[in-house]
C-alpha cells in the first residue's frame, strides 16, 4: 500500500495556527506510524520584505492599536467569497502553492491558517487540484476568511461555529465538532505537588499563571503581576513573557520586592506544566491558549480582549462558564480575589471547562479526516 502523504499548511501570524497543526500533525503520526508529512509556513510563499511586513503590521495593530485591528476584522468578517477583496488574497502565493501542492502528490492537504485554504479551494473548484482539502479553524467564532467553497471538510470547536458555517451554507455534512486540535500533552495528567517544588513554588498557595502570548501581547501584564505580588492576600505567580524582553527585566522589582512570590519565564515550551500547577489563567484569548486551558480545566480571566477573533473567543468563554472578562485593572483586581476566595465558583468553571472540551480533539480530528480519505478512496474505486 502506498505511504500515506499529508501535506499542512499553517502560518506564522501568531503561534496558534502552528500548535494546531503540530497538533494535528502528532495525532496523525499515533494513528499512522509511517505517514509522510510535510508542513510549511503561508508566509514562506511571499517575499520575505512582504511576509515581514504582514507579520510585523498584524502584531504593532494588536499591540498598539487594537481597536484598528477590531474594526478591519469586523468589517471583513462577511465579505462573500467572489469579492475583489477574497480574489485578491486568494492570488497571494497562488502558483507557488499549486505548484508545490502538484509536485509532492499528497493525499490531502490541511490548512490551520485561513488565506492558505481560500487559495487552495479556488484551485480545487477549478479542477487545478483534486485532493482532499480539510481546514481546522483555530477560533471559536465564524469569520469569511475561513469559508471557501472547496473545502471538504471543517473541524471547528464547538457548536456555535458548526451552526455559524451553516447558515453561511456550509453543508452540515462537511463540518466535524472536535474541539480545536490541543498536542497530546494537554491531555495528560501531571503531578501538580511534584511541578510546584520544580518551579521552587509553594504546595499550599493559590497560584496564578499569567500569560502575555508569544510576542507579548498582554497589555497590562506588569501591572497585572503587581496586583499579585502587593497583595496580602496568599497567592504566589507564574509569568510567561514570550518574546517581550522588556516586560521580563520590568519585573526585577516584583520578583525582590513583591510580598508574594513571582516566578518568570520568556519563552517556554512546557505551558502544560505551567497550567497543571495554575488555579487559575489571566491571558489573551487566543483560539489555542483557550483551547489548551480548556482540556487542562482551568478557570480563565481575559484582560482587555483585543477586539476581533480574541474578543469572541473571550465572549464564547463566558458563554459557557469557564472564564471572565475584565475590561480594566480594577475589575481584574476584584475578579480575581473573588474567584480566588470562592473554591466552588473555581470547581464551576472546570467543570464547565470540562462539559465544552471532553479531550481528544486532535484524535477525533484527525479520525474524521481520515475517514474522510477513506470516503474518496472508495469513491476513486468505485467509479
Amino acid at each position: 500500500m502506498r505511504q500515506l502523504s499529508v501535506l499542512i499548511f499553517s502560518a506564522t501570524f501568531g503561534a496558534g495556527h502552528v500548535r494546531a497543526a503540530e497538533a494535528v500533525m502528532e495525532a496523525l503520526r499515533v494513528k499512522e506510524p509511517n505517514v509522510k508529512i510535510t508542513h510549511l509556513d503561508f508566509g514562506a510563499f511571499l517575499s520575505k520584505t512582504f511576509n515581514s511586513v504582514i507579520k510585523n503590521t498584524y502584531i504593532e495593530l494588536i499591540k498598539h492599536t487594537p481597536r484598528l485591528w477590531g474594526k478591519f476584522y469586523y468589517r471583513t468578517s462577511k465579505i462573500p467569497p467572489d469579492s475583489a477583496f477574497q480574489r485578491f488574497l486568494n492570488g497571494l502565493g497562488r502558483r507557488e502553492f499549486v505548484k508545490l501542492t502538484q509536485a509532492l502528490e499528497p493525499d490531502l492537504v490541511i490548512c490551520t491558517y485561513p488565506t492558505v485554504a481560500g487559495v487552495l479551494a479556488q484551485q480545487k473548484l477549478k479542477g487545478v487540484l483534486n485532493v482532499p482539502l480539510v481546514t481546522v479553524v483555530t477560533d471559536y467564532a465564524v469569520h469569511s476568511q475561513w469559508i471557501h467553497p472547496g473545502v471538504d471538510l471543517y473541524i471547528v470547536g464547538c457548536k456555535s461555529v458548526y451552526e455559524g458555517l451553516v447558515a453561511r451554507g456550509i453543508n452540515p455534512s462537511s463540518i466535524l465538532i472536535t474541539g480545536i486540535p490541543v498536542s497530546l500533552k494537554f491531555e495528560r495528567k501531571l503531578n501538580r505537588q511534584e511541578l510546584l517544588k520544580k518551579l521552587n513554588l509553594e504546595i499550599d498557595r493559590r497560584t496564578v499563571l499569567v500569560m502575555g502570548g508569544a510576542y507579548g501581547v498582554l497589555g497590562g501584564a506588569k501591572s497585572v503581576c503587581k496586583i499579585l505580588t502587593d497583595t496580602d492576600y496568599p497567592v504566589q505567580s507564574i509569568v510567561v513573557c514570550g518574546q517581550d524582553e522588556k516586560l521580563y527585566k520590568s519585573l526585577d522589582p516584583l520578583v525582590e520586592e513583591g510580598k508574594n512570590p513571582l516566578v518568570r519565564f520568556g519563552y517556554v515550551k512546557n505551558v502544560e506544566e505551567l497550567m497543571s500547577v495554575a488555579d487559575m489563567i489571566i491571558t489573551k484569548s487566543g483560539g489555542l491558549t483557550v483551547s489548551e486551558a480548556l482540556t487542562k480545566r482551568v478557570p480563565l480571566i481575559i484582560f482587555r480582549p483585543i477586539p476581533g477573533q480574541e474578543e469572541e473567543n473571550a465572549i464564547y468563554l463566558e458563554s459557557i462558564g469557564a472564564g471572565r472578562v475584565a475590561k480594566s485593572e480594577e475589575e481584574l483586581e476584584e475578579i480575581i480575589f473573588a474567584l480566588l476566595k470562592n473554591p466552588k465558583q473555581l470547581g464551576r468553571m472546570r467543570r464547565a471547562a470540562a462539559k465544552a472540551v471532553p479531550g481528544q480533539a486532535a484524535e477525533q480530528a484527525v479520525e474524521g479526516i481520515l475517514q474522510l480519505l477513506e470516503k474518496r478512496r472508495n469513491t476513486q474505486r468505485i467509479g
